[in-house]
């Protein structure tokens, strides 16, 4: 397998910080232009894609589109957990993927004209709110109309609060709309633009909303959430080298977690434990944690997703941790199981972790689109090595595979991976994997605390989990979380001697990927 560095650490020393330079350009999300620290390449939108490869991604989706369609995307709003408190902005990701743009109540339309080698053939039109100066005041810089065309390269632009108007223009013209219903259901907080997406309907007038708009319009609709997925599925280059960025700053961060063990100041709760990742993430180069990550001792990891992270690490039990960073839109998702003692594992503990290590070594081998396999063929091949595996140890002989699935690992083999955790759902296991595919492979055993199992063995759950990047062949498979530690001997060797390698512990300010 090849295993490539696709980015470096550039310290604070390689930065002044003395003196922030002047720039009279003011926008709503990182740019070269405004953040170099985070995009230092000219060219690229997002950290580590270019402008162009947005465009492209654009120019395949109009591929697939008929003549004189129209693909709408309308983007998410802020959401609140209550009162004026608000969630972490998420933009839709299909919005994100074809343009970059990050700002919540925008709208974009791809609309394919059908006139063939003509420039204007395929036109992005962006509906993005107004630079305000009263709304800025509190809610910082926007990017504004004249922005989505200068830096987002928008071919037509207009205010989101003259969609209505706007987009019935586009629909009336059009034979064929691809568009996802999103709005379908009342949310339970409403936001002020809610209502402008008429969300739920129901409205006397058919024209109310943009959904309205859409739906009621006598124009053929199909979801177009399909047709972006097969576009998806299969990443980029540049798309890999992001993911491949996130997940070596991820491994650091988990390896720095496994050093903690034999410290003089070591981790004491599962709570800690979750909150010194994302630090570490965050601190190594990513923007912020993929998702609420498992940090479980002991029998907590018998749960699959246990979330909780309150109780205590204690010293004679496995710690199992399921994380990642985020990186420009990208998540990295790992899972490592390490004892929690600088005695190392125990015996039992050291048996199964075996079974599933090499379980998971030998299904990355199998990411390789010369042999053709599915997902589902991978995770098949997964239950059998376990229940090889598990016969090697004194109380597993007389397993068949539907105790293995049905009891000691009730989970799927891995998914897709890449802007969603996982990316996309539409995407069958049962479709051959293909050079460009990002999938996990996390096989796990989770032995349940009853006596139709080995007392010694009851309790301990452990999975060990790898991004990893679909090759042609077998040496053109990449492993994108290799710097995270799984071998026995490694694990036991950070528990006692700590990380070490040089400048681990700088934090990352220019990303260059």
């Amino acid at each position: 397998m090849r295993s490539r560095i696709l980015f470096q650490f550039i310290s604070r020393r390689s930065i002044s910080l003395n003196t922030r330079p002047k720039t009279a350009i003011k926008l709503g999300q990182p740019t070269y232009e405004t953040r170099p620290h985070i995009i230092p390449k000219p060219g690229n939108l997002t950290p580590g894609i270019s402008a162009l490869e947005y465009f492209q991604r654009r120019s395949r989706l109009a591929s697939k589109l008929p003549d004189n369609s129209l693909a709408i995307i309308i983007g998410n709003t802020t959401q609140f957990s209550s009162g004026s408190v608000f969630y972490d902005f998420q933009q839709d990701n299909d919005f994100y993927y074809l343009t970059g743009w990050l700002e919540p109540d925008s709208i974009m339309v791809l609309e394919k004209k059908g006139n063939k080698g003509n420039d204007d053939d395929v036109v992005l039109h962006m509906l993005v709110p107004p630079k305000n100066e009263q709304r800025e005041l509190w809610e910082g810089a926007k990017t504004g109309l004249d922005g989505a065309v200068e830096f987002f390269n928008a071919d037509s632009v207009e205010d989101v609060g003259k969609a209505s108007t706007y987009i019935r223009s586009l629909v009336q013209s059009s034979k064929m709309i691809y568009y996802d219903n999103k709005y379908a259901e009342k949310p339970k907080y409403k936001s002020a633009f809610s209502s402008f997406f008429n969300f739920g309907g129901g409205g006397s007038d058919k024209w109310t909303g943009l959904n309205d708009i859409i739906l009621g319009s006598g124009k053929p609709v199909s979801p177009l959430s399909s047709v972006v997925a097969s576009l998806r599925k299969i990443k980029s280059p540049a798309e890999i080298e992001v993911m491949h960025a996130a997940g070596q700053i991820s491994s650091r961060a988990i390896n720095k977690a496994i050093g903690q063990v034999g410290s003089t100041d070591p981790i004491a709760t599962e709570k800690t434990l979750a909150k010194y990742l994302e630090y570490q993430f965050v601190r190594g180069g990513c923007d912020k944690q993929a998702y609420i990550p498992v940090v479980a001792s002991g029998s907590n990891a018998l749960t699959i997703h246990y979330t909780r992270n309150d109780d205590l690490l204690y010293r004679d039990e496995l710690v199992f941790v399921d994380a990642g960073g985020k990186l420009g839109g990208y998540c990295a998702d790992i899972s490592r199981t390490w004892p929690n003692s600088t005695k190392g594992f125990s015996e039992p503990q050291r048996d199964l972790y075996e079974a599933v290590l090499n379980t998971n070594k030998k299904c990355i081998e199998l990411c390789n689109e010369s042999l053709g396999y599915s997902l589902h063929d991978i995770h098949e091949y997964s239950v059998t090595s376990l229940k090889t595996e598990l016969q090697n140890i004194t109380g597993f002989q007389n397993l068949s595979k539907i105790d293995v699935s049905r009891y000691l690992y009730p989970h799927y083999i891995g998914h897709h991976l890449g802007l969603d955790l996982h990316d996309v759902p539409s995407i069958s296991r049962f479709e051959k994997l293909v050079e460009g595919n990002v999938i996990t492979i996390e096989p796990g055993l989770y032995i349940p605390e009853d006596d139709r199992w080995p007392k010694h063995f009851q309790g301990i759950g452990i999975r060990v989990e790898d991004d990893v990047v679909v090759g042609e062949a077998n040496d053109e498979i990449i492993n994108l979380t290799s710097g995270c530690v799984k071998e026995i001997v490694d694990i036991e060797s950070l528990i006692n001697g700590g990380v070490t390698t040089p400048g681990i512990d700088d934090e990352l300010v220019v990303l260059d990927i």
